[in-house]
């Protein structure tokens, strides 16, 4: 039977006078993507200037390489919002590729070494060189064709009306930040418990290029010259493979409360690895990396969901936790869907908000060592083998059947779907949630299983997902932008390129002084 923290909280957000308050949640995405040339190589171009600065533009970066392009949507209220402002970037991105296209899948193109996959160059300045010295050490602790994944980051966060209500409800004395980042991180202890559902319903990653394992043995199997898949795998992207690498088993970072979470981090960033140190952080003035540590900064912390605070600049992300509190979770388990040419579908946003508010009013206990390992361990078994028909996982030490265990998790975020259609009206959240829980007894209708079909019949993965990216490329150039949207990101390229000048201008200090100012 589902446990809620407040007994009557759900009962009280279910009416439809009271769920209206749940309409101020704000919500953005970050979506990733390799540029490649016509031959569907990596790019081998510097980010193009007609793009403007990955240092200072506010929706058009890059991630790790000079060829991950990264763009970002405004936090917003207006639940659609997120994926129209997307698809604009993409159709002002398309224009200005030249030969080029967005990759479809989360798992790269074909890829040559480690040397060819070019690191992200912000420019001259020291705020810019500290991004490129980090990736640099990405490259070094874990290689860069782990950089080259690519996937969709879900921001996500309850209004100031909802926690005042829900702390009234609830009958909670005591400080509102303390209250709110108490509630944000048992949402996060759920989801690390119930994420697994994620990877099975929108895992699109099950095969990839052989290339990609730069001459490593793996497991998989052979499904035409130059793929390798996993029958059942859902997400080879977050398996030992991609982000979910084994470089990070040993470093433990705690969910159970913000306090522990800031410390966990604040000590990964200081404590020396002989193996990192070993690299060494400078070569005479070529710095390597940022520091010898468990971690360089916080961000390298690989996890499928994380608190987030928007802080002063300059100021780390821990620090900036510590001192007010979470603002917004970001969910990191959604695959690229190659079917679609923003990579992103609308029931992703759908599901993963009845998710999180199941998470959120949910009972959550700290984790202990013993589940956190079970936890792991369910993740890994879905993405690596989610589609098996007889899987288990493990609950409470014990192995159960995966389709009852899902079934059962689907019965309890029904209520929340009601919550949510209730405050934006219509059957939108309950139709797609209907739709989705048919995945579980179906594995053929998940995304995973249509991408290993597609890559059988067109000859592997590679030619199957070139063949999706250029579509996508014509498509997204068949619908240009109106007038006034074309002007405001032309607009926003320029004012970026500006913003970049004036920062490179100022006087900047030595870049050993910016470092240690970082941590100080």
């Amino acid at each position: 039977m589902l446990k809620f923290t407040c007994c009557d909280a759900v009962r009280q957000f279910s009416t439809r006078g009271q769920a209206q308050v749940l309409r101020g949640i704000a919500r953005g995405y970050e979506r990733e993507c390799l540029r490649v040339d016509a031959a569907g190589q990596l790019a081998a171009t510097p980010h193009p200037p007609a793009l403007g600065s990955k240092l200072t533009h506010p929706w058009i970066t890059t991630d790790y390489s000079e060829a991950l392009l990264e763009f970002i949507t405004p936090p917003s209220q207006d639940p659609a919002f997120p994926l129209s402002f997307l698809r604009d970037i993409h159709r002002f991105s398309a224009q200005q590729l030249h030969g080029e296209t967005m990759w479809a899948g989360s798992m790269p193109c074909a890829l040559g070494t480690d040397r060819d996959i070019p690191i992200a160059d912000y420019g001259s300045s020291n705020a810019a060189r500290f991004k490129t010295v980090y990736r640099e050490g990405l490259g070094l602790r874990y290689g860069r064709q782990m950089q080259t994944i690519a996937g969709a980051h879900y921001n996500w966060s309850l209004p100031d009306g909802f926690w005042l209500a829900l702390r009234d409800c609830c009958a909670v004395d005591g400080n509102q930040h303390e209250f709110v980042s108490e509630r944000y991180f048992g949402l996060i202890r759920n989801f690390l418990r119930f994420g697994w559902l994620i990877p099975y319903l929108f895992g699109a990653s099950p095969a990839i290029c052989q290339s990609f394992l730069q001459g490593r043995k793996s497991d998989l199997l052979e499904l035409a010259p130059g793929t390798l898949y996993g029958p059942y795998a859902t997400s080879l992207r977050m398996s030992d493979l991609g982000y979910q690498n084994r470089a990070q088993a040993n470093l433990h970072v705690s969910f159970n409360s913000l306090a522990e979470y800031t410390h966990d981090l604040e000590t990964a960033i200081r404590t020396p690895d002989p193996f990192y140190a070993e690299i060494g952080v400078r070569d005479g003035s070529h710095w390597k990396q940022l520091n010898a540590n468990l971690l360089q900064i916080e961000n390298e912390f690989y996890a499928g969901i994380r608190p987030k605070r928007i802080g002063k600049e300059g100021e780390r992300p821990a620090k900036a936790l510590q001192k007010y509190g979470v603002e917004y979770v970001e969910v990191r388990l959604f695959d690229l869907n190659p079917f679609v040419d923003i990579g992103i579908t609308p029931e992703q946003s759908t599901f993963a908000d009845v998710l999180l508010l199941m998470c959120l009013f949910r009972e959550s206990p700290p984790i202990t060592s013993r589940e956190q390992s079970e936890n792991d361990e369910n993740k890994r078994r879905v993405v690596t083998r989610g589609r098996q028909p007889d899987l288990q996982l493990l609950a409470h030490n014990r192995e159960q059947a995966f389709r009852p265990l899902a079934h059962e998790l689907f019965d309890d975020m029904q209520p929340f779907a009601e919550m949510l259609d209730a405050a934006y009206g219509g059957q939108r959240y309950h139709t797609t949630m209907q739709l989705l829980r048919g995945r579980i007894d179906q594995p053929d209708s998940t995304p995973s299983a249509q991408v290993l079909a597609g890559a059988r019949e067109q000859g592997g993965f590679f030619k199957y997902t070139m063949q999706l990216s250029q579509q996508h490329h014509q498509h997204l150039l068949a619908q240009p932008l109106d007038a006034p949207s074309q002007a405001r990101f032309l607009a926003s390229v320029q004012a970026s390129l500006a913003q970049q000048q004036r920062l490179e201008a100022m006087e900047q200090g030595s870049f050993e002084d910016f470092v240690a100012s970082y941590y100080a």
